[in-house]
C-alpha cells in the first residue's frame, strides 16, 4: 500500500501549534493595502486558530490524527 500524500497547498497555509491546534493567516493582507486603515492592517497581521467546523476537514488535507 503506498503512503498517503499530504496536500502541498494546505502546508503551506496552515500549522500545528504545540497543544495540537491549527494555525491559519487572515485573508485580505496581501495587496490593495492603501485603501486599509493602519489598525485593520495591524489587525489582519496576527494569525487566528481555525474554527472548530472546518478543523477535521483541514486535518484529512495534511493527513494528521
Amino acid at each position: 500500500m503506498p503512503k498517503v500524500k499530504t496536500n502541498s497547498a494546505t502546508k503551506k497555509r496552515f500549522a500545528l501549534t504545540g497543544t495540537g491546534k491549527l494555525k491559519r493567516k487572515h485573508a485580505y493582507h496581501s495587496h490593495i493595502l492603501t485603501k486599509k486603515s493602519k489598525k485593520r492592517k495591524r489587525n489582519l497581521d496576527h494569525t487566528a486558530l481555525v474554527a472548530g467546523a472546518n478543523e477535521r476537514q483541514i486535518r484529512e488535507l495534511l493527513n494528521i490524527r
